[in-house]
């Protein structure tokens, strides 16, 4: 049974103004909660959060249109890209190409790529291998928009006049090649570039050196005054050395303070000159912590490619040489000597810094 409640009217007036005081006593609880809340968020937001606002675009970015270009995606020279410009492109392993590609499995005019009336074309030149385009063997045929060329064993895509992916395409090859520190080349690619230059050496009967460089106790300079201030040397040394090669030449960082420079056409006699040049101005440069001035000093070991000998030779020889530099005193030049280091492992040698 449900029991109903009567109240006198006048009851009924006093009660729905008791309800409406109530509803305006929660609302005004309610805001002043809010308000505190807002409150307590504005001053937490001001030490913890920025507020930051969106960009207005209007609309996608604007690119330069280039020339259409090739990309080493797999194999030799892995992110090179060149453009195929007005002129009709050579790909080979031949020093007469305008692409490159030093492998065995690449004949040394291998196919022919230029712009036509109806767009870019490819034409295989005889090659041993032939040309492919998309797996499909091809005389001649015209390219499209991400085409994939396989030459050998080595694949390029084709991009056409749209620079967006081929701007993508030279940054990844930076990164794989360069050294972020000091921009210098890093060291797997510079062995690409030995290599290279071995081969070009011996087809024309030419001489190079490689110099092997170490920062002499360079440690301390780490364990003194933090690697902030080391990495801050390096960087100033790379682009001393890269101010005192010449534009053929070639230098990287190969360890945490040791470089490698190739210099083409060079034989050890003119090498020498450059290493103290290199020496000297290292020696001369002032480097800055922030407590004092400090200066550091670079032994360096070179050799001069003979016939014959493979990259990891005349990188062994030049590494006996920089050992004597450091073993005589540091801050020196030496050459190889044959007799130096018959048998002996840079692993049987007591760690000099």
């Amino acid at each position: 049974m449900i029991d109903t409640l009567f109240l006198a009217p006048a009851s009924v007036k006093c009660a729905a103004q008791a309800a409406n005081q109530s509803m305006d006593t929660v609302k005004s609880a309610a805001i002043g909660w809010e308000q505190s809340t807002y409150e307590w968020s504005r001053l937490v937001g001001e030490e913890r959060t920025t507020t930051q606002q969106t960009v207005i675009v209007t609309g996608p970015m604007k690119f330069e249109r280039k020339a259409a270009c090739l990309v080493v995606i797999h194999g030799e020279q892995i992110g090179k890209r060149v453009d195929v410009e007005g002129t009709p492109l050579l790909v080979g392993r031949g020093e007469e190409c305008d692409l490159r590609i030093p492998h065995p499995s690449v004949s040394r005019v291998h196919c022919q790529i230029w712009q036509a009336a109806d767009g870019h074309r490819v034409r295989d030149m005889d090659s041993t291998n032939k040309t492919y385009v998309n797996d499909r063997e091809v005389k001649e045929c015209q390219l499209s928009d991400g085409d994939h060329l396989t030459i050998g064993k080595t694949i390029l895509k084709f991009i056409a006049r749209t620079s967006i992916e081929a701007q993508y395409h030279d940054e990844l090859y930076q990164l794989a090649t360069t050294d972020v520190l000091t921009d210098l080349h890093n060291r797997r690619h510079f062995l690409f570039l030995l290599e290279n230059e071995i081969s070009r050496a011996e087809r024309h009967d030419r001489v190079f050196t490689l110099l092997y460089a170490d920062l002499d106790h360079f440690k301390a300079v780490n364990d003194d005054w933090g690697h902030q201030v080391g990495d801050r040397a390096l960087k100033q040394i790379a682009q001393v050395i890269s101010n005192t090669i010449r534009a053929d030449d070639f230098a990287a960082r190969i360890g945490g303070e040791e470089f490698a420079i190739l210099l083409a056409e060079t034989p050890a006699e003119r090498a020498i000159d450059l290493a103290n040049r290199i020496r000297e101005r290292v020696a001369n440069c002032t480097f800055q912590s922030e407590e004092t001035t400090f200066s550091i000093t670079v032994s360096i070991g070179l050799a001069q490619w003979q016939t014959g000998l493979s990259s990891s030779q005349l990188q062994r020889q030049a590494d006996d040489a920089l050992y004597q530099a450091k073993a005589e005193g540091r801050d020196r030049v030496n050459t190889y000597e044959p007799d130096l280091s018959q048998s002996t492992l840079r692993t049987d040698r007591p760690e000099i810094e």
